[in-house]
This record gives C-alpha cells, structure tokens and sequence, in this order.
C-alpha cells in the first residue's frame, strides 16, 4: 500500500496500520482545540491554543501568561490526563482512535530534556559495566522519544511489559 504525501501513518499497539489524511488529522486538532476550549472556560483560565500536524499526529499547544496558571497545568500528570481527555472527546466525534499530542506551556521540550538526562544517566550505568539499563515505565510517546534519544547516541533499545507497566530498556549494540 502506498501513502500519499497528504496521508500520515499510525499505528496503536502493533495493530493494523491504520492511515488517517493531514485533513483528518487537522479535525481532530480542531475537535481538540474546541474541547480544550470549553475546559479553560470552565476553569476561568485564559489560554492560546496552536495547533499543528506533525509525524502522523495532531498536535495542539496551549500557552498562557499566567505563571500560576501555567505551572498547575504544565505538571506531567495533568498534562497526560488532560491528553487522555481530549483524545476521548476528539474519538467519540470522528470515530476514529487518536494519537492527539497535548503541549501545555512548553511542557513537551521540558519533558524531552529530562528524557535526555534520564538516557545520559542510563549510559552511565553501561559505561561502568551494566550489560543493560531499565527505564521505568513511560507512555509510549515517551518511549519512542527515548528511543529515538538512544538511536541518536549509537546504542539499542527495546521495550517490555505491559500497558503502564511498559517500559524501556537500552543496552549496547
């Protein structure tokens, strides 16, 4: 099967490959934006929200002033449940599953650094003789950014487990 360059491909859990168009990919944007929308409306906070469509995914960002505001929503925790949240919501109106990625100030690049550390830390163990080094368990954004940081460094990984319990482990080649 060929993919046109106005298809992005995904995939969930090693099912099927399933490819959904750069349109339907900026509608669940906007499904998103909506409903991350009504929810700052709820909670009586400002936000700007962007939206974009990179690697096969829908991205939408929301940025706000107000430190307070930001720092509240910006924590990992919240940001994976408000994720979670708004992939529902854009699911149960396209009826199709979703790969939405949720940035709440920034929160992403932030994540992505301590990503990095966390793999330096994990080198180190394999640089003072460990054979391999775990991860704890990570979303599977997560995971692919951690393997994409390890293939970067010239080393391997793979992941194991099971729903949350999945994880990482990197060792060399």
């Amino acid at each position: 099967m060929s993919i046109t360059p106005e298809q992005a491909s995904t995939e969930h859990d090693g099912a099927e490959r399933v490819t959904a168009t750069v349109a339907q990919l900026e509608q669940e944007g906007d499904i998103a934006a909506d409903y991350l929308e009504g929810l700052l409306d709820i909670a009586d906070i400002d936000g700007d929200l962007a939206l974009d469509v990179r690697s096969g995914r829908a991205y939408v960002s929301v940025e706000n002033d107000d430190a307070e505001a930001l720092r509240v929503l910006s924590n990992p925790d919240t940001v994976q449940a408000l994720q979670e949240l708004t992939r529902i919501a854009v699911q149960t109106k396209t009826g199709r599953f979703s790969r939405l990625i949720l940035d709440v100030g920034g929160s992403r690049d932030a994540r992505q650094q301590q990503l990095e550390k966390l793999v330096d830390r994990a080198i180190a163990r394999l640089d003072e003789g460990a054979s391999q080094a775990s991860l704890p368990a990570m979303s599977s954004y997560e995971r692919k950014l951690v393997h994409d940081i390890v293939a970067a460094r010239g080393l391997v990984s793979e992941s194991y487990g099971e729903g949350a319990d999945r994880h990482t482990v990197i060792r060399r080649s």
